[in-house]
């Protein structure tokens, strides 16, 4: 549980990161002379997302373990899932970082040319598109792992009140994304991975993922359909 907890925090801490990287007015200096992209962006685009990743491959080993299912089709299609979601998500990154960039400075006056709609529909649909099925597909993959190599020790106090801050900070993170932004495909994303977390925490019980992603999207979904409520 050590380690599953330190992967789990280093996750959190790239949620802070994130939210300093894209509030945190020093970021927004040009990376080079020729400007090809700010911090911000080079920052979203490669160091934070290597950080996570790296994190979420550490805790997909760390649930994993030696038994008859390590090489069955389950854990193959599993495995499977997870690579082409970590493909997706940075090429979801690298189209919405470079495309953002340029429509927030080329286009963000109401251009209306050829160059601008391509730029603003790769920012605003399709790298969302890309990022989004990525997302799901590493997150929902890490959630099976979890049921197909459960942990036979049950979880102690102290393990589930680590396990909930962690979630505490990536609920956090998805309401600051959902509460203050116009709705859109995101809100589906989060509701369907809260609602696998939580029929799989009623099917297998208080397994660490299971209970780490029912906080995590639980809450932030609830947090934001208050704030949309009392707005």
């Amino acid at each position: 549980m050590g380690f599953i907890h330190l992967w789990l925090t280093i996750q959190s801490i790239v949620i802070i990161l994130v939210s300093i990287n894209r509030l945190g007015s020093f970021t927004l200096g040009y990376v080079a002379q020729n400007e090809f992209l700010r911090w911000v962006d080079f920052n979203n685009m490669l160091v934070l997302p290597l950080m996570s990743i790296v994190a979420f491959y550490l805790l997909k080993k760390q649930v994993e373990y030696d038994n008859p299912r390590q090489n069955s089709g389950a854990h193959l299609a599993l495995n499977l899932a997870f690579i082409i979601g970590i493909y997706l998500l940075g090429a979801g990154y690298g189209n919405h970082e470079v495309t953002n960039y340029l429509h927030t400075r080329f286009c963000s006056a109401g251009e209306t040319n050829s160059l601008c709609r391509i730029i603003v529909f790769n920012d605003d649909e399709f790298s969302h598109w890309v990022f989004f099925i990525g997302f799901v597909l590493v997150n929902a993959a890490l959630m099976l792992l979890q049921v197909l190599f459960p942990r036979t020790q049950p979880l102690v106090r102290q393990d589930a009140v680590l396990l909930a801050v962690n979630g505490l900070f990536i609920g956090a993170g998805i309401f600051a994304n959902l509460a203050f932004e116009v709705i859109g495909i995101d809100l589906y994303v989060v509701a369907s991975l809260a609602f696998l977390a939580l029929w799989l925490l009623w099917k297998r019980g208080p397994q660490p993922l299971l209970v780490y992603y029912t906080v995590a999207y639980s809450l932030g979904l609830i947090g934001t359909a208050v704030y949309k409520l009392i707005g």
